[in-house]
């Protein structure tokens, strides 16, 4: 999805940085298996959450793809909280809730295209107003050690693009 990477990332918490291992928003949307998005209030994270922001002629997406969990290892994986539902928000607007599986595999959800259809007029597009979706933790599985909540990825595919 060569067109999607133009968002920036936000998050209501952030676990602090632990010997030099940063759990920042960032981390969730770097295509990297090694670093994961993990909330920083006490608890299981319920209601914290991650929000993309999209400017208006971001190509649209038609599929999320979440990495649950903290998947650089087995181990950091089941210590670790994950999520097991997280609710999707398109404009602070409910969309969607996910149900996620306890696993370290992608995990494929397909949506009628996300953003601005009307894409004929460049310069009209553009002058609209930024979009954002929001991924909030409703439900987690348990870690063995932690209840930090983990999110390695979620990243998108989509159209209007070669």
């Amino acid at each position: 999805y060569c067109g999607g990477g133009q968002d920036t990332l936000s998050a209501s918490s952030e676990l602090k940085t632990f010997k030099g291992i940063t759990y920042s928003s960032k981390n969730v949307h770097d295509l990297s298996y090694k670093t994961a998005w993990i909330e920083g209030v006490p608890g299981y994270g319920i209601g914290e959450a991650v929000t993309y922001h999209f400017p208006p002629q971001n190509p649209r997406i038609t599929e999320i793809i979440v990495v649950n969990g903290y998947v650089k290892s087995e181990k950091a994986w089941k210590e670790n909280s994950r999520v097991k539902k997280l609710k999707m928000y398109i404009d602070n607007k409910p969309l969607a809730i996910l149900n996620l599986y306890d696993t370290r595999k992608e995990q494929h959800f397909k949506f009628e295209p996300l953003g601005y259809s009307d894409r004929e007029d460049w310069d009209k597009l553009k002058s609209k107003s930024w979009w954002t979706i929001k991924f909030e933790i409703l439900e987690v599985y348990g870690g063995d050690k932690y209840d930090d909540t983990a999110i390695t990825e979620i990243y998108f595919d989509g159209i209007d693009v070669h």
